[in-house]
């Protein structure tokens, strides 16, 4: 992977990640698109902090409101019931499910996950699910109403994007229009939930890679160039989108999924592509 090639896949990440369209689908086939194949779990997780990092920046006065209150909580100092308190918590609850399963399903996340026929059928599958649920889903719920069995449904949610094309943005939103919460609130707790997760996955894998091979395997320039560009792109992204979804719904993206899907379908029932081609082996 050369630097040009990192600069278009951080564009990438900072262009998707907060997108219903799944980042981790993008960069697994832009990557095959530029001659940079597949970007690898490894490199996908790392640049998810510069992303994640973007999310810390746009909503650190709630974090740090979070946190505080929910240490003080511990201390007997805020009540328990106080709605950051109480929001630490579910935060902590809803991340459950995505430790479990990361931890479980590690090398089918590495391997048979990042099959491209994965990777276009839930594109596909997932975008429909998105698109039933903003336009029959309830509107009515905010996020002082949540608790600890729809940070549970959330969570869940989130888990389900270890698979390549479900979109972490995507699986969380989706199961908040289900239960009723409006777009906005969804995606507010969805970009919270997300924080831990990515940041406890790109951690261990930034770890891992210098543990295991400082300087062979993992291509470090490229990936603290994509890092850095996906962290600038995607605070730009988040901002706007957030706006958006005020009175925006989800049916773009939903259009875009099925036929980016659908296209791949296509290039590899017919050759152009191979589902396997330059994934990690």
């Amino acid at each position: 992977m050369d630097w040009f090639q990192a600069v278009i896949l951080g564009l990438v990440q900072g262009l998707t990640e907060f997108l219903p369209i799944s980042s981790s689908a993008h960069l697994r086939i832009v990557g095959e698109w530029i001659g940079a194949h597949d970007p690898g779990a490894t490199f996908t997780a790392i640049i998810q902090l510069g992303t994640e990092a973007a999310v810390v920046v746009y909503f650190w006065n709630d974090i740090v409101r979070i946190v505080s209150r929910w240490f003080g909580s511990l201390r007997g100092r805020v009540p328990k019931g106080d709605p950051d308190a109480r929001m630490g918590w579910l935060i902590i609850i809803g991340s459950v499910p995505i430790v479990v399963l990361g931890l479980l399903l590690q090398k089918f996340i590495r391997h048979e996950f990042r099959s491209l026929w994965v990777v276009a059928i839930t594109l596909i599958v997932f975008g429909i699910v998105l698109g039933l649920a903003d336009i029959f889903g309830r509107r009515q719920k905010e996020l002082e109403q949540l608790g600890v069995r729809d940070g549970l449904v959330f969570g869940a949610a989130q888990a389900l994007a270890l698979f390549p094309g479900v979109s972490r943005s995507g699986g969380t939103i989706t199961a908040g229009r289900i239960m009723g919460y409006s777009r906005s609130a969804a995606a507010r707790y969805s970009f919270l939930l997300a924080i831990p997760a990515v940041f406890g996955s790109g951690l261990y894998e930034l770890f891992s890679a210098l543990k295991d091979d400082g300087t062979a395997s993992t291509p470090w320039i490229p990936t603290i160039i994509a890092l850095v560009v996906s962290f600038g792109v995607g605070w730009a992204v988040i901002k706007y989108l957030m706006q958006y979804l005020q009175k925006g719904s989800f049916m773009p993206f939903v259009v875009y999924r099925i036929a980016l899907g659908t296209l791949l379908v296509i290039l590899l029932a017919f050759g152009v592509m191979d589902a396997s081609a330059g994934a990690e082996a």
